[in-house]
This record gives structure tokens, sequence and C-alpha cells, in this order.
């Protein structure tokens, strides 16, 4: 069974054994309005928990996303790169930013389930 976690920069993170999926939240991707360009890392880029490994544009502005636990990346989303769009479409499934195998799975305990991400989104709006 799949662990989903979220962070407080609106990154998601669904673990499934050594390998999680990354992408950005419905609320993030609601923010930045239309998304026009997503910069993905490179398979293998060894990426530090926090660290900006990806760019998504939009119309408004550009913002970084970043590794909710450390790790190397083992795939790119090709799907978003080629049409960035899918972002708006369905940002929590198939417009995933990368793949990377997990570092240490106890990092996952220091980030957000989902209650606690909606709970955080109440307090800072």
């Amino acid at each position: 069974m799949a662990t989903e976690r979220f962070t407080k920069d609106h990154e998601w993170i669904r673990a499934e054994g050594d390998i999680g999926t990354v992408g950005i939240t419905n609320h993030a991707q609601d923010q930045l309005g239309d998304i026009v360009y997503v910069e993905l890392p490179e398979t293998g880029r060894k990426a530090a928990t926090g660290e900006a490994v990806a760019v998504v544009e939009s119309v408004k502005a550009a913002s970084d996303v970043y590794a909710p636990v450390a790790g190397e990346v083992t795939e790119a989303n090709a799907d978003v790169a080629a049409n960035p769009a899918l972002v708006n479409e369905d940002a929590e499934g198939r417009a995933w930013f990368f793949r990377l195998r997990i570092a240490d799975a106890a990092e996952l305990d220091a980030l957000l389930d989902r209650a606690g991400y909606e709970a955080f989104l109440k307090q800072s709006s």
C-alpha cells in the first residue's frame, strides 16, 4: 500500500517500497493558474531533502519543486514535459513530476498526511 505525504511547499509524494512518486498538489496548481512549462530533473540526479529539483511555470509565475525526501531520481514524467497543462487537469494523479529512490524512508514521517496538509491550508489562508 502506498504512503501518501505532503510538504508545506505543496508537493506530494506517494511512496511504494523505496520508490517515491512526486508532484505538486491541487492547491499549488490552482494558485499557479495555467501551467505552460515544466522542467524536470535528469535521471540519476541525487537530491537532498528540500532541494529544488524541478521547475513549474505558469502564466503568473515560475516556482521550484522541491524534493520532499532525499533520494536519487529514477524517472521523469515525459508526459508532463510534453503537455504541461496536464498538471492543471490531474495534479495529484497522472501529472507527477519525477520518481526517486528514497534514501531514508523515516524522512516520510516528518511530512504531513492529507488531513494535516488540509489543516495547514486552512491555517495559512
